[in-house]
């Protein structure tokens, strides 16, 4: 799965620690989440758009068609 978090939240002037301490996870999950290596919960999908300061899902995480 593809993300914009890395954009969405260079943005608003964040780290990685940050956003981790934010929405309650490691700092290696978001690296793993802007890498497209770890899709997320759908709790965690939405707790990082709205800390994000987005309005829906499907600005932060990009679904790939199979």
């Amino acid at each position: 799965m593809k993300t914009q978090i890395k954009k969405f939240r260079k943005e608003l002037k964040m780290t990685q620690e940050e956003l981790a301490e934010a929405v309650d996870v490691t700092r290696q999950t978001i690296i793993a989440l802007e890498q497209g290596r770890y899709n997320p919960s759908l709790v965690l999908a939405y707790n990082v758009t709205k800390t994000l300061k987005r309005k829906s899902i499907e600005e932060v995480f990009i679904l790939e068609e199979i």
